[in-house]
Order: structure tokens, then sequence, then C-alpha cells
């Protein structure tokens, strides 16, 4: 008969509870220069997987919230632009419009057809501009 060794667990080990500060410490630690995460998760007596989840988490760039919709104020309708009845001899229309894109600031983009009224252009960047 040969003898078998058999551990008995008299306790139930719980997990341990990392408060932020200590996450961001350990995290600050594995940014370091030359530093090694392995050594880092060992000495904390954690696993190196753990570690990088925070290191994860911690460490994400959030995007800037950019509205997807520009708010529209309604105002008292314009009189409408006089039509010509018959293009300028010298007008030349190219037969496709091309799109232009203009930088608003703030990550905000207009994009408008080449061919764009210039004063009606001018009255949506005079808004654009108040808000």
């Amino acid at each position: 008969m040969t003898k078998q060794l058999v551990e008995v667990i008299t306790s139930v080990e719980r997990r341990r509870r990392w408060s932020r500060e200590e996450k961001e410490r350990l995290v600050a630690a594995t940014l370091e220069p030359n530093a090694s995460v392995s050594e880092i998760a060992r000495s904390a007596g954690i696993h190196v997987s753990q570690l990088f989840r925070w290191r994860k988490e911690l460490c994400q760039i959030s995007a800037p919230s950019i509205p997807q919709l520009v708010p529209v104020e309604v105002v008292e309708t314009l009189p409408a632009p006089s039509i010509p009845t018959e293009p300028p001899p010298g007008d030349r229309r190219r037969k496709k419009a091309s799109l232009v894109m203009i930088e608003l600031g703030g990550g905000r983009r207009l994009r408008v057809e080449s061919d764009i009224d210039t004063e009606a252009l001018a009255r949506i960047l005079d808004v654009l501009e108040r808000r």
C-alpha cells in the first residue's frame, strides 16, 4: 500500500478587493521605462493578465464627445432671392458640382457643394459661429 498526500482546506479564501488608487499605482509602475509587468504582478501577488486588464481599463482614452446633430434655430422667413430668367452670357456652369469641406473647429466640419450660393453659405456660417 502507498501513502497518498491529502490537502485539507479549512478556510475559505476570499477575493482581495483592490482600490482604484492601488490599481492606478500598480499600472503606473508598469508604464515606467524598463518595467517588467511580470515582476510587478508577482510582487503584488496577482496574475499578469489581471494587471494587463487593469492597464487596459485605466489607460483607455475616451474620445471627445462630438454631437452627432447640430442644433438648428428656425427664424423668420427671409425674402426669396430673385431668380434670373436667363443665365449671364459668360456663365459656364460645370456639369458636376464638387464638394467642399469646411473645418469649423472643435471637430466640426461642414460639407457643401462648390456651387452653393455664397450669401446662403455666409448666413449658415454666421449661425454656426454664434454657437
